[in-house]
Formats: structure tokens, C-alpha cells, sequence
């Protein structure tokens, strides 16, 4: 069975239409299904039409989260209460296409465990959200070692790999460079990003700007060593200036340095703060992890799911 997953924020517009297609699909490739999908605290009619689909599809299951934890989480989420021997997660506004996921199962069905989506192009975007998202996926891949140029949340996996990242301890996960860091066999496939027919994108610069920073902290140690690079550049400009300074006083021509001390001042002030800010948010992140809260709380559950909602209340925990 193949299991989809679909988180779902402020989509209300967009799950009937999204039902419809998905399983007009399913049903002409003969592929057994269920479509999951998980309401990230959506502050619009998103949960009323979930169970609306789900009360007049039992391959529909709904889990509605008691407030809104993030895409991250509700994709775990989904995968928590997914019973395929197969999942594939993808955007409920499909753009990701529909047809790419039979593209995928076929794959899957040779072998493949992971089959990732990669971006052909990203369809219609402002110049400012293209070079925010250029500039995002080139720092994380700096970061993380894994090329992101051009990956997405839009991937297939096997339970096997399912089974693994659900087993993955940390608060704070990256999902799109966990699937690729667990290996197995994989493969990909290319898609052009579909134009949303209904609503709007989630995505602004300062959210994209929030979601690397918290992803880059959460999966590479790479800022911290700029605090490191940054102690190597400060010390070659002191003993720059501290020659020079040596230099003038045995030639005799030293002057006051008002303006060079000042400027010296504010440079190492500023190094310090910025060494002690990337610091203190691991350790935020650190703290995070200590407190091991659940990645989500669950309020209600619809649909086939809901006979096995006991079993998975621990996954809340994980």
C-alpha cells in the first residue's frame, strides 16, 4: 500500500480538489492507497474539510494538531500514522504533480528505497523569493555536504526508511536532508513545480530566512566554526595593527589613535556579539533537545486512522 502524505496549512481551498485528483490517479493505476492528511493548526476551515473527505472516503485519514508545529513535524506526523509499505510526502496545493508520485512508486516497485523530487524548475516566483531561495539552498548545501540545489519535501521512501528517521531522537529535524543522510539505495526524479490554483504560498523571505537558519543549526556544525574563523581574522588585524603600532613608537612618530582604538573597539564588540549569539542558539537548540517536549501534540484524529490512534500516542513523545 502506498501511503501520502500531505501537510496541510490554511488549505481549505485545496483538499477537496486534492482528494479528487489523487484518488482518480490511484484508482486508474490500480496502486492501494491512503491519503493522510495532517493540519498543522491551520486557522481557516482546513479541518472541517479533512473530515468532510474523510467521512466520504475510507482511504482518507485526518490528524489535526492542537496548534500549529511546523511543517517539519507534520510530516513526521504523517509518517507516524502511515501504514503503506511505501510513503511519499508532497505539497496539498500539488505542486508537486500528481503523475511524478507514479513515477515514483514504479521505481520503488524496481528496488529503489528513496526517491527524491528534484526541482526541473521552479515555476513562476518573484526575482527577491528566487535569489532568497538560491542563496538558501547554497548555504545549506555548504553546510549539510549534501547538494540541495534542487531538493524538495516532494520524495518517496520505503517503510524501511520510514522506520528509520522515525526512530531519530532529535527535536529539532531537517527532513529534507535526513532522507538523503540515511543512504539506501535511491534514485530521483525531475518535476517542474506546478503554479498554485487555489490560495496562496506560505513562503515569505523572512520565513525562508527563519527555516534555514533553524535547519543549518539543527543539522551542521558550521556556524560555530565561523566563530572560529572570525578569531583567526581578528587576531591577524591585531597583529597587524599592533606592529604598525610598534613600528611608529621606536621611529618616534607615534600619534594619538583616537579613531584607530574606537574603530578597533567596535570591530571586536561586534565579533564577540555575533560569536556569542551563534553560541547561545545552539545552546538554545541544546536546551530544546533536553527538555525532549513531543514534536507534536495530536487533538483529533479521523478516518481509518483513527482504530489505531492508542497505539501511536508514544510517537507524540518521540
Amino acid at each position: 500500500m502506498l501511503s501520502i502524505i500531505l501537510p496541510s496549512y490554511n488549505e481549505e481551498k485545496n483538499i477537496s480538489r486534492t482528494t479528487l485528483i489523487l484518488s482518480d490517479l490511484m484508482n486508474r493505476e490500480q496502486i492501494d492507497y491512503e491519503m493522510i492528511f495532517v493540519n498543522d493548526g491551520s486557522k481557516d476551515e482546513t479541518w472541517s474539510e479533512i473530515c468532510k473527505v474523510s467521512n466520504s472516503d475510507n482511504h482518507i485519514v485526518g490528524v489535526d494538531f492542537s496548534r500549529n508545529f511546523g511543517k517539519e513535524s507534520a510530516i513526521i506526523a504523517g509518517l507516524s500514522y502511515s501504514k503503506g509499505d511505501c510513503c511519499v510526502v508532497m505539497d496539498c496545493d500539488l505542486q508537486h504533480p500528481p503523475e511524478t508520485v507514479i513515477e515514483m512508486y514504479r521505481l520503488w516497485e524496481q528496488g529503489y528505497l528513496v526517491v527524491e523530487g528534484v526541482k526541473r524548475s521552479r515555476g513562476k516566483e518573484s526575482k527577491l523569493h528566487t535569489l532568497a531561495a538560491g542563496t538558501f539552498y547554497k548555504l545549506m548545501s555548504s553546510a549539510v555536504k549534501i547538494d540541495m540545489a534542487r531538493a524538495s519535501d516532494f520524495k518517496l521512501l520505503d517503510r524501511t526508511v520510514v522506520d528509520a528517521l522515525l526512530r531519530m531522537p532529535e527535536h529539532n529535524s531537517f527532513f529534507r536532508a535526513l532522507s538523503s543522510w540515511v543512504g539506501y539505495k535511491a534514485t530521483s526524479v525531475e518535476f517542474d513545480v506546478q503554479e498554485r490554483v487555489e490560495g496562496e504560498s506560505k513562503w515569505s523571505v523572512k520565513s525562508l530566512i527563519s527555516y534555514a537558519i533553524n535547519n543549518i543549526t539543527s543539522f551542521s556544525a558550521a556556524p560555530m566554526q565561523i566563530v572560529a574563523i572570525l578569531g583567526v581574522v581578528t587576531l591577524f588585524i591585531a597583529v597587524v595593527v599592533g606592529v604598525q603600532t610598534l613600528i611608529k613608537f621606536i621611529m618616534g612618530t607615534a600619534v594619538e589613535g583616537f579613531t584607530t582604538v574606537i574603530l578597533l573597539i567596535l570591530l571586536m564588540s561586534s565579533i564577540l556579539m555575533i560569536s556569542l549569539g551563534i553560541i547561545g542558539y545552539y545552546l538554545s537548540k541544546m536546551y530544546d533537545e533536553l527538555k525532549a517536549r513531543p514534536k507534536y501534540l495530536v487533538s483529533e484524529v479521523v478516518g481509518r486512522g483513527k482504530n489505531h490512534e492508542k497505539d501511536l500516542r508514544s510517537n507524540q513523545a518521540v
